[in-house]
């Protein structure tokens, strides 16, 4: 069997919002009101397939935001291959 350890600060997650927008980024804390997200991203559909843009265009991408817990229907640590896609596209760092 096994145990959900749930979700901890620095951990790559994804939201699913009430609009339907699948954002991923790293959360940096939660609380009642919200998830604060560091450099979060969308998923979008391209000519080479899925990939992944920012969540605000018009924001500076180091800018970490809040996410109204309202505006949340669903929140799960992110699979790992996407995760290290994440993490490699916001450091450059290549994971092995």
């Amino acid at each position: 069997m096994l145990i959900d350890r749930g979700i901890s600060a620095g951990e790559v997650i994804t939201l699913k919002l009430t609009s339907g927008e699948e954002v991923i980024g790293k959360m940096i804390e939660e609380t009642p009101q919200g998830i604060k997200l560091s450099k979060p991203l969308v998923l979008s559909m391209g000519p080479q397939g899925i990939g992944m843009v920012p969540y605000l265009f018009t924001v500076h991408p180091d800018k970490e935001i809040i996410i109204n817990a309202s505006a949340i229907s669903v929140k799960i640590p992110t699979d790992k291959q996407f995760a290290d896609q994440y993490l490699q596209g916001t450091t450059g760092i290549k994971l092995a």
